[in-house]
């Protein structure tokens, strides 16, 4: 069984942000790098009224909403999601995360690999 030296705290404001637009920011704090974690644990905060490029990622993802509201744009339907939502992304499929509220939304998400995975981008477009 593994020793208190086996813990690691990482405060978020101790990880350097990635800039997203309008305002918006990601933190992957949780790493292999870091910590020797085998899944990565990430914080993200999207400004009101942005959304992310349409993202697709290698591995599945797994998020938790713990304010705003917002929608995800698939290819052929429009999710919502709020508070207290939690959100299962398969890998390969193509989304994008749109802040439609008047606050921010602030978001917890895990990746099943030791960092950020491999992700392609493209512009966004919400589908009819």
């Amino acid at each position: 069984m593994g020793g208190l030296s086996d813990v690691h705290v990482v405060r978020r404001d101790d990880v350097a942000p990635i800039d997203l637009p309008g305002g918006s920011w990601s933190r992957v704090l949780l790493t292999e790098a870091r910590v020797g974690s085998g899944t990565a644990l990430g914080v993200s905060s999207f400004a009101p009224h942005t959304q992310t490029a349409s993202l697709n990622h290698a591995t599945d993802e797994l998020a938790y909403v713990l304010s705003g509201t917002g929608e995800l744009w698939l290819e052929d339907r429009v999710v919502p999601y709020g508070p207290d939502s939690a959100l299962f992304i398969p890998a390969g499929v193509w989304h994008v995360v749109a802040n439609t509220g008047d606050e921010p939304v602030r978001m917890v998400f895990v990746f099943p690999g030791p960092d950020y995975p491999p992700t392609e981008r493209r512009p966004a477009e919400r589908p009819e």
